[in-house]
């Protein structure tokens, strides 16, 4: 069992696990970082990949100062890097 997939946060959950704020949540959002259940920010589901990926973002954004745009664009290219490596393995 993957514990990833087991693991349900809410928008509030997520931000204290990322230390980070709804706001930021939000634009992961609407940038299609995060993809949650539910269709308003007090009813979002987040899975536990949602974690890893949020914590990511931050990374991205803080570390690098890459704008949320510029997150999404290196996520989804580190995302296709993966499925392009399981592809080989």
């Amino acid at each position: 069992m993957i514990v990833e997939d087991e693991v349900q946060l809410s928008a509030t959950e997520l931000c204290n696990a990322t230390n980070t704020n709804i706001a930021l949540v939000t634009a992961w959002v609407l940038e299609g970082i995060l993809i949650p259940e539910g269709s308003s920010p007090a009813e979002w589901i987040f899975s536990g990949n949602s974690l890893g990926r949020a914590k990511r973002a931050l990374r991205l954004t803080q570390d690098l100062e890459i704008n949320t745009a510029g997150v999404a664009l290196v996520i989804e290219l580190l995302d296709e890097i993966s499925r392009l490596n399981t592809g080989l393995a």
